[in-house]
């Protein structure tokens, strides 16, 4: 408001009986034109002003004597709560410098000084005049702004472009130099406004309006405001060409013997064309505008135009007649708008029979594929997750149980030990292969985008959204499996909503206070410790103990190291498929640096290590110079040939030295149960554990 801005908030304030030299002294310290006076319940009573000050050194007052005598009893003052429109009046006619601001108890809160008024009144008027300026620079018509004189004051981008000239080379000049002969008397002097004349000039027709400005009861000034009439011809040539190509295309649609049906992406009929019409016995003019369904109860053009997807020559049965149908969805700019159906309407009875053999067999081939399909991608899957080690063979006849449950699973494990493909071999081995496998990560979707990315939103359930609304990734994983990727990092807003999903299987988009019911498997992914999560408060623990009702735990490449070296020959053959190498292998050097190296960024990193390797490599095997640096160093290799190439023995005794240490911290140093991971005797091991100096 002008008010808050206006007012000067810092004051002090006088009581009956003060004396003149403290009024004085605030004064000197605030630097203000007036002092309010307060009763004994802090009202305002009256104000001691700078001329109070001065009648009482006229009158030989002191500083000691009372501020009383000196008073202003008829004080002025305006409420906190005025309007902009009413302070800017009071401003106009107030014969004072400064006034009291009140509040609704009569208490004072701050002091209006009118020069700070008239500052903000300036400013806000600087303010709206660029604002106004944007506004007609964005205008496609041109404007003219004159004062009463018919001198030009403002010339809009529009006005350049349509006359062909420099707005700043015309300003102050008169409006006849632009428009010449364009009289504007009638506005200027008798204030009428003027609308649709036309106005030629330089070759270009306009249309213009002239309108006056009344400011206070006087003509101060006029607008112009003309279009070029070239654009408004060139539409109207458009729309005839469009008229024409509407009555061939309606001449072409209704010559033909099919049937046409349209509709628009919500079902409702747009166009029939006659042979449909006659073959349904209704008129066309009754069909536009209706469902489809309505006039054909089991059509699926609707369906067509919602998905996108065509169906082409089914045969469907209307009033006890077949037909063979067509349904091909309508794309304009990547959107389906609609759809259109065609019918074909077969009079031998040999050619519905062969319409029903074609069906039959497209319906068996489609079952055929599907399963295929489905055992192919399963089993690609599954071929995919490399498991020599006991952990990772164990997880993988864990995963063929738990796919046939439609239990929620919580897959753990360090940052790139790969719980996407669990959780996708989980979906692929399931009854729900069919369905869609929708994957969220709870981690890269920005906090306020999350709740509308998960649940939807309806038209206008907030700025900017989308006015048919949206579906959710819940809702568009319907019927199959949701993955939630990172799930130790959602937040606790939408913890509590995801568990009301978990355990009614229903939920209400952003906006909404309906209820979508939903048939999806949850299956989440986290390398946190949910537990410490929990006891800082930064995780549900019922959603913990909902989500966690089995639990995969994937391993660190460190801890299964009977899986480096198949899982390397694996990504050497997809490397060399996608950057078509001939890569044949890995020396046993550069295999037993592999061994050694701890994988911190685990699977990802070795496949990111092999990917650099076969870039460099592209054919022969991968070597030691084929590494970067990082496992070289990293490397317990410190002996050499003279050639400068390490020992084959030397890395094997390291390999198995380092295994045997691995085996005994998972024994807990328990020699019989290492003896066990490592498929050694007793006698054999203690061997090892001599040669290798590791019997303490």
């Amino acid at each position: 408001m002008l008010l808050q801005e206006g007012t000067n908030k810092r004051i002090s304030y006088l009581v009956l009986g003060d004396t003149i030299a403290k009024a004085v002294q605030i004064f000197m310290d605030l630097k203000i034109a007036i002092i309010p006076v307060l009763d004994g319940k802090g009202s305002l009573v009256s104000i001691f002003s700078r001329s109070s000050l001065y009648r009482a050194i006229l009158n030989g007052a002191t500083h000691q004597d009372i501020v009383d005598p000196y008073l202003i009893k008829e004080v002025i003052s305006i409420s906190d709560d005025i309007s902009d429109e009413e302070l800017a009046d009071f401003v106009k006619v107030s014969p004072v410098g400064s006034v009291p601001v009140v509040n609704k108890e009569g208490k004072v809160i701050g002091l209006l000084c009118k020069t700070n008024m008239v500052m903000t009144l300036f400013r806000q008027s600087e303010l709206l005049n660029g604002q106004l300026k944007a506004i007609l620079d964005s205008m496609h018509n041109g404007v003219i702004a004159v004062d009463s004189s018919g001198i030009v004051t403002h010339l809009n981008i529009g006005a350049s472009r349509i006359l062909g000239l420099k707005s700043e080379n015309y300003l102050g000049c008169g409006c006849n130099r632009l428009l010449p002969n364009l009289d504007l008397t009638p506005a200027l002097v008798n204030g009428e406004v003027k609308i649709g004349l036309k106005y030629k000039h330089d070759n270009i027709t306009m249309i213009v309006n002239i309108t006056p400005l009344n400011i206070g009861g006087s003509i101060a000034g006029g607008i112009v405001i003309f279009q070029d009439l070239t654009d408004l011809e060139q539409a109207a040539k458009e729309l005839e060409t469009v008229k024409a190509l509407n009555k061939t295309f309606d001449t072409v649609l209704n010559i033909i013997h099919d049937g046409i049906i349209v509709v628009d992406e919500k079902g409702k009929t747009a166009l029939v064309n006659q042979a449909m019409a006659d073959f349904l016995a209704l008129p066309s003019k009754e069909m536009i505008g209706k469902h489809v369904t309505e006039i054909m109860a089991d059509s699926r053009l609707h369906l067509v135009a919602g998905s996108g997807v065509s169906e082409t020559s089914d045969v469907m049965t209307i009033q006890g007649k077949p037909i063979i149908v067509s349904r091909l969805p309508i794309v304009r700019e990547g959107e389906v708008v609609g759809a259109v159906g065609k019918a074909v309407f077969p009079q031998l009875a040999e050619v519905r029979e062969l319409a029903d053999k074609i069906r039959l067999l497209e319906n068996k081939v489609t079952f055929f594929q599907e399963e295929l399909q489905r055992s192919k991608t399963a089993q690609d899957i599954m071929n995919n997750i490399v498991a020599e080690s006991s952990e990772m063979k164990k997880l993988k006849e864990e995963i063929t149980i738990v796919a046939s449950s439609s239990s929620t699973v919580l897959i753990t494990g360090e940052s790139g030990t790969g719980k996407e493909g669990v959780a996708q071999a989980v979906h692929a081995c399931s009854d729900r292969w069919k369905g869609p496998f929708i994957k969220v990560n709870c981690a890269a979707i920005p906090e306020n985008l999350m709740e509308a990315e998960m649940f939807g939103y309806v038209g206008g359930a907030f700025t900017g959204a989308a006015k048919s609304g949206k579906q959710g990734r819940i809702e568009i994983a319907d019927g199959g499996t949701l993955f939630l990727d990172e799930i130790g990092d959602m937040p606790l807003g939408l913890q509590s909503k995801l568990l009301r999903v978990l355990q009614d299987r229903e939920f209400e988009r952003l906006g909404s206070t309906k209820c979508i019911k939903v048939n999806v498997r949850i299956i989440a992914a986290t390398n946190k410790n949910l537990h410490r999560a929990i006891s800082e408060g930064q995780f549900r623990a019922d959603l913990f103990y909902r989500l966690n009702v089995i639990n995969l735990h994937l391993p660190p490449l460190r801890e299964r190291w009977e899986d480096i070296k198949p899982l390397t020959h694996y990504f050497i053959g997809k490397f060399n498929n996608i950057l078509k190498g001939n890569v044949k292998g890995i020396d046993d050097d550069t295999m037993a640096a592999l061994l050694n190296y701890s994988w911190p960024g685990n699977i990802r990193e070795l496949e990111n290590v092999i990917e650099r390797a076969v870039n460099y490599t592209r054919s022969g095997l991968i070597r030691l110079t084929h590494l970067p640096n990082q496992i070289l160093s990293n490397s317990s290799s410190e002996s050499q040939t003279n050639n400068g190439e390490i020992r084959h023995q030397d890395q094997i005794a390291r390999i198995e030295r380092n295994m045997i240490i691995v085996a005994l911290e998972k024994a807990g140093g328990n020699k019989t149960k290492a003896a066990k991971i490592l498929n050694l005797s007793r006698s054999r091991l203690y061997d090892k554990l001599n040669k290798y100096n590791l019997k303490n």
